[in-house]
């Protein structure tokens, strides 16, 4: 079954919504706008916490709603109820039809079509019973604990949603996705006379809970998360200054997430606020930087057949060999800067109006082998692992913690590092990177990303990079 009849089932039939009548009260409510949808959702989502040998936390919810919105120029006129019913979605008409009071719009024409579908649109809250998630986080747990006497406390989770979604355009035109989503989370803590430390490791996708079933992958879960917490149980203070810094492949993309993809988001271009606004065609990054923020890839956590706008993903050039090519763009910022939308039009749910977001960022990879980069750094930090950090869009500066560092001694890694913080300016740090693995490896799949009060799942990646001077805030005395 498509998509398409698969949510008229659920908004129409079930919800009992006409669906006649419901586009007359969208074309309507839109007539001369210069752009707008109805944006329909129905969302189940669930979560177990399973800490300390036992189930803590268990949930359930169902959400159901719409958003209706309106665009004129710059001006956007948007409304939501969380029912499913027309005169709620007539009152909404009414409402955002204000917005377009005064002008003349052309209504901008509608997103392409897809058949294009990047993941299955199977229920992963439905295809696996309670009791054995449940079983699976005990596992877990069991498993931890036997795997090293230092154990003291482990903590695992599993979340999961299913989301149905269906765009409806002034002229009738839809487009239609289901969106599976897991996630599974481990945290190991050790313990050696009075030192705590933890570690710990997710994964997760547009898949059901089948993949994390397998013992193979949940035990690799866990061996990771205690690995890291037997790493920063041997971990000495980590030094401060400026130095050369090599990151891992895979999960410290989030630092290029956050200190580069937000300034290439358009609506901070566009409002000229991103330290990138205006270079487009310029150097912003050393030769060899190449930057992608690609939503096609078939699985991934980040990825979107079509966006909450309709428009289907794609994979954009953000920066080239160096060269700033392209932004990240939904629909309205598209066209007040006169380009085509990218399809990174993304809203957290339907009370939500949509915002230019990143999907699945990544830098891709060059020829350099990780083991030579490492050897190229005589005295610096290997940032392996990373947690929360802080950007400011319109400077490119930020401060970002590292979970797992090493210090690089002649060429070698050598003692594990705690308190680690990297501390610079996105733009400049593009700069100074002088050297790119040929390992790109991406985010096991745990990245969600906020942005004006909105969380959207999202994926990073990256190779091994070496950057020739960063400021490392660190601990030692």
């Amino acid at each position: 079954m498509s998509n398409i009849a698969t949510t008229d089932t659920i908004f129409f039939e079930r919800a009992g919504l006409d669906r006649s009548r419901v586009e007359g009260i969208v074309g309507d409510a839109l007539s001369g706008a210069d752009d707008g949808e109805l944006f329909l959702e129905y969302r189940q989502s669930e979560s177990l916490a399973f800490d300390d040998g036992r189930l803590k936390a268990a949930t359930f919810d169902t959400a159901q709603g719409f958003g209706l919105r309106a665009v004129a120029d710059e001006a956007t006129g948007y409304s939501h109820a969380s029912s499913l019913d027309e005169d709620a979605i007539r009152r909404a008409g009414d409402t955002v039809r204000a917005v377009r009071r005064g002008t003349g719009g052309t209504s901008a024409e509608a997103p392409a079509g897809t058949n294009r579908a990047l993941y299955a649109d199977d229920n992963p809250l439905s295809l696996v019973g309670f009791e054995t998630k449940v079983k699976l986080l005990q596992d877990i747990d069991a498993y931890a604990r036997s795997r090293d006497e230092r154990v003291c406390q482990v903590s695992a989770s599993l979340a999961g949603q299913w989301q149905a979604v269906q765009i409806i355009r002034a002229d009738g035109s839809r487009a239609a996705d289901i969106r599976p989503l897991v996630r599974v989370n481990v945290s190991v803590v050790v313990a050696k006379g009075d030192r705590r430390e933890s570690g710990s490791f997710g994964q997760g996708g547009r898949v059901t809970y089948e993949t994390f079933l397998q013992p193979d992958n949940w035990r690799g879960a866990v061996d990771e998360a205690l690995r890291q917490a037997l790493v920063n149980l041997e971990s000495i203070s980590a030094p401060a200054g400026e130095m050369p810094v090599v990151l891992g492949p895979g999960w410290p993309g989030i630092l290029l997430h956050e200190a580069i993809g937000h300034g290439l988001e358009g609506d901070f271009n566009r409002k000229k606020t991103s330290a990138f606004a205006g270079l487009m065609g310029e150097r912003v990054a050393a030769p060899g930087v190449t930057v992608v923020d690609d939503g096609t890839i078939a699985d991934r956590r980040g990825s979107l057949s079509i966006d909450d706008e309709g428009t289907p993903s794609q994979r954009t050039m953000l920066i080239e060999d160096g060269i700033l090519k392209g932004y990240m763009q939904d629909r309205l910022n598209a066209r007040l800067m006169g380009v085509r939308p990218t399809g990174n039009g993304r809203r957290q749910g339907f009370d939500h109006m949509p915002l230019p977001r990143m999907t699945n960022t990544i830098m891709e990879a060059g020829d350099h082998d990780p083991e030579e980069i490492l050897k190229s750094v005589k005295n610096g930090l290997y940032a392996v692992n990373f947690g929360g950090g802080q950007v400011d869009i319109t400077s490119g500066k930020f401060v970002f913690s590292c979970t797992e560092a090493y210090m690089i001694e002649d060429g070698r890694v050598g003692a594990p590092v705690k308190g680690a913080t990297l501390i610079g300016n996105g733009p400049d740090i593009l700069t100074r990177v002088s050297m790119i693995g040929n390992d790109v490896a991406l985010d096991p799949g745990v990245g969600t990303c906020g942005k004006d009060g909105q969380g959207v799942p999202v994926g990073v990646g990256q190779p091994t990079m070496r950057i020739d001077a960063i400021t490392v805030g660190g601990t030692q005395v």
